[in-house]
């Protein structure tokens, strides 16, 4: 049985990626075709012809005008997903038709519905408004992962790694020393872990980018919403600067973290991160830097979670994982995954 849960949406592309040109992306196993029509809008369709397979995103297949003409035996398709004409004959077959996949533009990402048509509704998708925002400036990237997407949820869910994966650019000791607390919300279908440090080393991602010196206070608030998106809300602050009773918090950095996990097969993901702040809005300095270190984090993640793939995919049958304390937002998450894809709670992954 299938991990990747369908009847979901997905983050499948960047908006800035798509244009009035073919662009194609596996999602969940599935190749789609994406361009934007004259317009403005995304169309989401199959890349695959229905005459001979042909892969659409192919040259010399080629975009005319909002029509995508097959560069094997010319069949032409409308943004719709039907077929418009087809070689010799004047008489376009009934059965003619890509399959079209229900897409949404929001806060800077292109989501594509995976699933049933019919069960596709907007207002499930997650937000994270800050990534176009005026009060925020973002830097944003993706790198593919060759590995399961529910090992990048174990990754984000559990931040104790940053302290040995990270050190040196996010992580420092207090994040594996201490304990957090979670919580899950199962009518909204969020997890939710938190991680207060209240006097902590500042690392060089945020004392380069806040210009803080000495101890800080940081707290990581995560909000993960099962399958695609995860969301830590990161505070800095010299020590002792708490928010005010109002809920105003001007003496503080705020960064906020966002990925989207898009699994592009069983066995590999699409891992689209966006770091997103409220200070230095127009220093292009701190946005190449934070643009960098982010990048560079992701990497050593990425090349971590490759090799622990390599591991499960041969290691023997029957083989026990350990959990402690620090697990129990990745376990959350497992647990609400497995629902999600008609899987039932595992004990671990397989």
């Amino acid at each position: 049985m299938s991990s990747i849960p369908r009847d979901q949406w997905y983050v499948a592309a960047y908006g800035r990626e798509i244009g009035q040109e073919l662009f194609t992306r596996t999602i969940c196993g599935e190749s789609i075709l994406f361009w934007r029509t004259r317009a403005g809008t995304v169309t989401a369709v199959s890349d695959r012809c229905v005459h001979r397979r042909f892969p659409l995103s192919q040259p010399p297949s080629r975009l005319v005008d909002d029509q995508v003409v097959c560069g094997y035996h010319g069949f032409t398709y409308g943004a719709d997903g039907g077929c418009v004409a087809v070689p010799g004959q004047s008489r376009v077959p009934r059965t003619a038709r890509l399959k079209s996949y229900p897409v949404v533009e929001l806060d800077s990402f292109v989501w594509v519905w995976i699933g049933d048509p019919a069960r596709a509704d907007a207002a499930r998708i997650p937000r994270a408004p800050w990534l176009d925002s005026p009060g925020y400036t973002t830097v944003s990237g993706m790198e593919p992962l060759q590995a399961r997407f529910g090992l990048l949820v174990d990754n984000l869910m559990d931040l104790s790694h940053e302290t040995y994966l990270h050190g040196g650019y996010i992580g420092t000791p207090e994040v594996a020393a201490t304990p957090i607390t979670t919580t899950v919300d199962e009518e909204a279908g969020i997890v939710h872990v938190s991680r207060h440090m209240d006097d902590a080393e500042c690392p060089p991602f945020y004392a380069k980018s806040t210009r803080l010196t000495g101890r800080i206070m940081r707290w990581q608030d995560i909000e993960y919403t099962p399958p695609c998106l995860y969301k830590l809300h990161s505070r800095i602050a010299p020590p002792g600067v708490l928010p005010g009773a109002d809920g105003g918090d001007p003496d503080a950095f705020h960064v906020e973290v966002v990925y989207a996990i898009t699994p592009e097969t069983e066995h590999s993901t699409h891992d689209f991160w966006a770091v997103a702040r409220d200070f230095a809005l127009d220093d292009q300095g701190v946005s190449d830097f934070l643009d960098e270190q982010n990048r560079t984090v992701v990497l050593q993640d990425v090349a971590a979670l490759d090799v622990l793939e390599r591991v499960i995919a041969t290691e023997p049958a029957g083989y026990q994982e350990l959990s402690i304390n620090i697990d129990t937002g990745g376990l959350a998450a497992r647990r609400m995954l497995a629902a999600l894809a008609g899987q039932g709670a595992p004990a671990r992954q397989a």
